[in-house]
Order: structure tokens, then sequence, then C-alpha cells
């Protein structure tokens, strides 16, 4: 029999049922290409993403279209959107696993806290993440970005101080439920210390939340961080990002629409393909979702 404290699935019949759902695969799939054509992209990138080639513009000075030694194109300055295509991938994986990890360990530490203290702590903390909730969340990002200097860490580190609160919201409700539970009074009874219940006994039952919430979190980064580069607040040139690469050559819209498109669509799949999955994970690990979909 399952004791109070032991977490509720099993990874690998997760895993099993996982699996089994065709989007979630999909998702998955998705996600490895772009992974793989990341971590490899010193390899698979036939120039460097700042090389500017001088045969990749046209006698008129516009860029050159997909074909030849340019399978994508090139951009307004000569240089191969594949390889910054492939190079913007590392932009947009590293800020979304670091923003959103710092986002989520922000988020459930609050959140942990204060459904587990209550009282005035709560109070404190819950309302402050109101107020948090309360601000446009790509507006605040917008100020946070100009205050600061933007660069990679920094857009990470902006978008992770707008990005707990939602989790933040959900782990305080979950705690909240799990600490007026008889395991954890009987826990209190038998002397067991805050540390212990926390770690042992409540953030146990919080992993699948947190894995969850992790899985759909980065596709919302992907996606704010690419608003920011948008608008020129996010990750400057000459470093890669898909964000960046739509901003440098939306001039070009009409008469080079590949220079929008395809980092377009690069940002779309993969924040549907971290969706996908999250959702997917979300029914295999919430008990009362199992059976639907």
């Amino acid at each position: 029999m399952t004791s109070a404290t032991e977490v509720n699935f099993a990874p690998k019949g997760a895993m099993r049922r996982l699996m089994d759902r065709k989007l979630a695969v999909f998702g998955m799939v998705l996600i490895a290409i772009v992974v793989t054509g990341a971590v490899a992209a010193p390899w698979i990138a036939p120039f460097a993403p700042d090389q500017q080639n001088f045969d990749g513009l046209t006698i008129e000075g516009a860029p050159m279209a997909p074909g030849g030694a340019y399978m994508m194109g090139t951009d307004l300055l000569g240089r191969d959107l594949f390889s910054r295509i492939l190079y913007g991938a590392r932009t947009s994986l590293v800020i979304g696993v670091v923003a959103n990890g710092m986002a989520l360990l922000i988020g459930t530490l609050v959140g942990i806290t204060a459904g587990y203290f209550r009282g005035w702590v709560g109070s404190v903390l819950m309302r402050f993440t109101d107020l948090m909730m309360a601000f446009p969340a790509l507006l605040l990002a917008i100020c946070l970005a100009a205050i600061f200097q933007p660069s990679l860490w920094i857009v990470a580190l902006v978008i992770a101080l707008v990005n707990w609160v939602q989790t933040a919201r959900v782990i305080y409700t979950e705690t909240t439920s799990l600490a007026t539970r008889d395991f954890i009074a009987a826990e209190r009874t038998l002397g067991a210390g805050t540390g212990r219940i926390l770690f042992k006994h409540i953030l146990p039952h919080l992993i699948p939340t947190i894995i969850v919430w992790g899985t759909l979190g980065i596709s919302t980064t992907v996606l704010l961080e690419a608003t920011l580069s948008f608008l020129g607040v996010g990750v400057q040139p000459p470093t890669a990002s898909w964000g960046n690469i739509i901003f440098e050559n939306q001039t070009y819209f009409q008469s080079a629409p590949w220079l929008v498109f395809i980092p377009g669509a690069a940002i779309i799949l993969l924040a549907l393909a971290f969706n996908l999955v999250g959702d997917a994970l979300r029914d295999v690990l919430d008990p009362t979702q199992r059976g639907r979909g």
C-alpha cells in the first residue's frame, strides 16, 4: 500500500503513458530536433552566425533567397539565416531553461512558505504575489529590461522576475491543502521539525506540479524572450536570437518574407512543442486527469 508521504506517481509508468500520447511524442520530437540543432550548431552551421558573406547579397544589395549555398537565404547583412537560426535556438533554450528554472525556484519557495506557515507570513507573501500579478508581465519585463543593460543573462533574470507568480499561486494552493492533512498533523505530533515536514513530506507531493509548470513555463519564456528581443530590449545583436532576427529584418517583410516567417515559425513550433508536452504531463501526473483526452 502506498504510504501517505509517498509521491503518487511512478516515473516509468508516467513515461509509458506519456509515450502513448501522439501529440506529446510529436512535441518531444520537435524539442529533440531543436536541442540537437542548438548543441551541434558549431558543426552543423555552414557559417559563423555573424559572418557577413560577400556573395550573400544580390547585385542590388538585397538578401539572397533560399537556395544554393544558403538553404534558408541570407539577411540584410548577407549573413546565412540557417546558421543564425541554429545559434538562435541556443539563445532561446538557454534563456528558457535558466529563466524558467529561476522562476520555478522563486515561485516554489514563495508558495510553499506561504502555504505552510500561513498566518501573517502567508498573507504578506501572497499579497505581494497578487501585486506582481496585477502588473502586465510584458510591460513589467520591458521596464526592467530598459533599466538594466540588456544581455543574455539579464534578460533571463528579468523574465524570471515576472514569471514566478503563477507558480507561486499554484504551489501555495497545493501546500495549503497538504498542510492540513492528517499525516502532516501526525508528523508534528511525533516531533518532526519544519524542515523535515517541508522537504520530506510536502515537497515530494509537489514534484508532479513542479514538473508540469516547469515544462509549460518554458514555452512562455521562449515567447517572452522573443517578444523582448523583437522590441529591442532583449538579447542584443550580434548575438543571434529568433526575436532579434525578426526585428533586424522586419523592413524586408514583403521583399524577403523568409526572414520573418522562418524565425517566427521556429518560435511558434518550439512554444507549441513545450505546451504539448506540458499538457500531456499534467494529464499523466495528475490523478484527477486520468482517462481524459
